[in-house]
């Protein structure tokens, strides 16, 4: 795959990820969350299955790699699904979007890359950002946008392990073993912690579909096998267009607008991205080159 075709995979698989901040946020009025994700990605593990290379099992290392992202994957659209059903799709995809901001801190932490000052000036911008974007004259964070960080600080991590792992090991594969895993959990915790509610209907019914083989089983892939071309700055800077297209999904679905103050937050946010992802960018060249 030809770099321009990298960037332009991992973009579609953006634009669907940002489209499904509202169709989730649709779904949640007639489903519980844990219960939706766990159908969600038991029909994702049903329609890939037939594409995956099973024969031979999975190694250890291979294993090893699943149980992490899996772990990352199926928090990560918990809290993401609870909270959607207190804030808006917009809020919402941009605080996740702070997951760009947060990879390169990840990074840092776990794996000791090296990181600079522009990182730092990212998350300070972000996090004034999220102050605006939460609206303050009304309030402010709300239990959703709460929720929302955490999600935002999970799928930093899961940025960062897609990119260590999609270069050891078979893209469709390491995908596979994500879905069962995320299905089986979800439905544990909807067991344990959730009043389950499923009304059934033909949108409910679509909206599944869409989203357990689109926005799951075909965008995941598209980032994995995106990803074994570029590094986590380069991908990290293409995820930055997600917001955007829930923001625009949004305002022709939802009618959802901004306030100038939401608008400035958003905008903060979208700036911390970029300035975070270009500082991961030239820490990864002056690594290259020293």
């Amino acid at each position: 795959m030809t770099r321009r075709g990298a960037d332009l995979l991992l973009l579609t698989a953006a634009v669907v990820w940002g489209v499904s901040f509202v169709v989730v946020k649709e779904a949640l009025n007639d489903a519980s969350p844990l219960l939706f994700l766990a159908l969600r990605f038991t029909i994702a593990t049903v329609a890939l299955t037939p594409f995956i290379r099973l024969r031979g099992g999975f190694s250890r290392a291979e294993l090893r790699a699943g149980v992490i992202l899996t772990l990352l994957l199926a928090s990560g659209f918990a809290t993401q699904a609870y909270g959607l059903q207190y804030t808006t799709p917009a809020r919402s995809a941009f605080i996740v979007a702070m997951s760009s901001v947060l990879a390169p801190v990840t990074a840092l932490v776990l794996l000791k890359h090296r990181t600079g000052w522009s990182v730092i000036v990212a998350l300070l911008m972000a996090a004034v950002g999220i102050y605006f974007l939460t609206a303050p004259d009304a309030g402010g964070l709300n239990k959703g946008d709460l929720w929302t960080l955490i999600t935002s600080v999970v799928f930093g991590g899961h940025i960062v392990a897609v990119s260590e792992f999609s270069k050891r090991f078979e893209a469709e594969r390491l995908v596979w073993l994500q879905l069962p895993g995320t299905a089986l959990g979800t439905f544990i915790a909807a067991l344990l912690v959730e009043d389950m509610r499923f009304d059934w209907s033909l949108s409910l019914g679509g909206a599944l579909l869409f989203l357990a083989i689109m926005s799951t089983a075909v965008a995941l892939v598209w980032q994995f096998r995106a990803q074994r071309q570029m590094s986590s700055a380069r991908a990290a800077l293409i995820f930055c267009f997600e917001p955007v297209f829930a923001a625009l999904t949004s305002w022709l679905f939802w009618g959802e607008r901004f306030s100038r103050s939401q608008g400035l937050g958003a905008g903060l946010i979208l700036a911390g991205m970029v300035l975070a992802v270009l500082g991961e960018a030239r820490g990864e060249r002056a690594l290259v080159t020293g």
